[in-house]
């Protein structure tokens, strides 16, 4: 069974390859996103490195010239998506985009593909890619941490790649959606409205929108102004695990002049997390930069702090202890949301469903610190979940059933990479 899913991972893949750059999946996704192809590099390296390098620099194509690589390409207009490239209205830029990032996992992924053949070709791709890179990392820790917190901030809820995640509903409950007017979303016709964000939220994200729209996505303006701006431990953990990739790539090309600005970046998020350990839960978690509140629950991304090189006791004990805990409530982990909350929806989006991703960050975390008994059990609940209900966007941990969208370029990806019993049978 691991060797047919394996081929039909690599054939979703193939399938969903557009030339040069891979679409999440056929209809509900019709565009490049940032941290989608950046897993897809990993899967499509396991077969073809070349196409896995092929694929974060078709990304880096769309970088602005302030070093943001947005969420979104639009390398045509397919009306069968919305908000497309008219709404969003930059297409002064490199290539038609949306205005703001998602997690920058690229970096890591370079690593790995460059790690994966150090030949001379791919020494010359790293050296074309790291100043693209390099210039990405200083936008977020200028843009997204204005103040040199030490803690990355999201402007919009679709910039954590998370959007619906319960946290984000009360800082995005203040923002005045009154000029919204009328619209008409496409991602229903593809999915099941109770695997979505409700209208409330879109209403919500297109206000954002629309303010990034008016300022012409001016870092100072949103970061004094915008009227959703949370500091998030998903995009800081993985941002500063990826700092520390490109460090190592920085020594490896033996750019000397970089590394003071990495290291700096680092230690400053090191010290800057605190900021987001919610000690009465005993949790990293969201931090409103508008009313300094705390997010009330454990997301997944609060088990990213092992990914991101955080091993010290004070926030590793409570975390795996609220891991153990979570786990326990689920058959398959790790769900998006504790099930312990009142907003746990088991099948909308990231209210609490299981993403292969997460999966695979947060076990990759785990097995780096030694915690290898949670990390094979978070794989081998993927390997279920897959085995179960095939290439889904996302699943539901109590039911195991796949939702949001079919044939899915990432969760394909980490299969590849991560999850299949083939790749850790030859590892042995």
């Amino acid at each position: 069974m691991s060797a047919d899913l394996d081929k039909i991972a690599i054939d979703i893949l193939q399938a969903n390859d557009l030339g040069g750059y891979t679409i999440p999946t056929k209809g509900l996704y019709p565009y490049q996103w940032n941290w989608d192809s950046a897993f897809v590099a990993q899967g499509f390296a396991t077969f073809d490195v070349n196409r896995g390098w092929q694929e974060i620099e078709t990304l880096l194509q769309g970088q602005w010239d302030d070093g943001m690589v947005p969420h979104i390409l639009f390398r045509k207009d397919d009306p069968t998506y919305f908000p497309g490239p008219s709404v969003w209205g930059t297409q002064n830029r490199a290539l038609p985009s949306s205005g703001h990032s998602q997690p920058p996992v690229a970096a890591s992924t370079v690593r790995l593909l460059f790690e994966k053949d150090q030949s001379a070709t791919s020494v010359e791709r790293l050296r074309v890619v790291f100043p693209k890179l390099l210039a990405w990392h200083r936008w977020y820790h200028t843009a997204r941490d204005f103040d040199g917190r030490g803690v990355i901030a999201v402007m919009h809820p679709w910039e954590s790649g998370r959007d619906n995640l319960p946290d984000w509903d009360g800082p995005a409950a203040r923002v005045d959606t009154s000029g919204v007017g009328d619209y008409v979303r496409k991602d229903t016709s593809f999915v099941n409205a109770d695997m979505r964000p409700r209208k409330t939220d879109y209403d919500r994200y297109l206000a954002i929108l629309q303010f990034g729209r008016e300022c012409n996505w001016d870092a100072e303006k949103i970061a004094r102004d915008a009227p959703f701006y949370v500091a998030d431990p998903g995009v800081t953990f993985i941002q500063l695990r990826a700092d520390r990739d490109l460090l190592a790539l920085a020594h490896a090309l033996a750019e000397t002049a970089a590394l003071p600005e990495i290291e700096e970046w680092i230690a400053r998020a090191e010290q800057g997390i605190d900021l987001l350990w919610n000690p009465d839960l005993g949790a990293f978690t969201t931090l409103d930069l508008r009313s300094g509140a705390h997010g009330e629950g454990v997301s997944s991304a609060s088990f990213l702090a092992p990914y991101a090189g955080i091993t010290t006791a004070k926030y590793l004990e409570p975390t795996l202890a609220h891991f153990d805990r979570i786990m326990s409530k689920v058959t398959y982990g790790v769900p998006s949301y504790d099930p312990d909350h009142p907003a746990f929806e088991s099948m909308r989006y990231w209210r609490g469903p299981v993403w292969g991703i997460l999966n695979y960050m947060i076990a990759t975390g785990f097995a780096e610190i030694g915690e290898t008994e949670r990390a094979e059990r978070i794989r081998k609940d993927t390997v279920a979940l897959i085995e179960k209900s095939g290439f889904a966007e996302y699943f539901d941990p109590i039911s195991g059933q796949g939702a949001g969208g079919n044939s899915f370029s990432w969760t394909s990806a980490i299969w590849l990479n991560w999850a299949s019993p083939s790749r850790h049978q030859q590892a042995a």
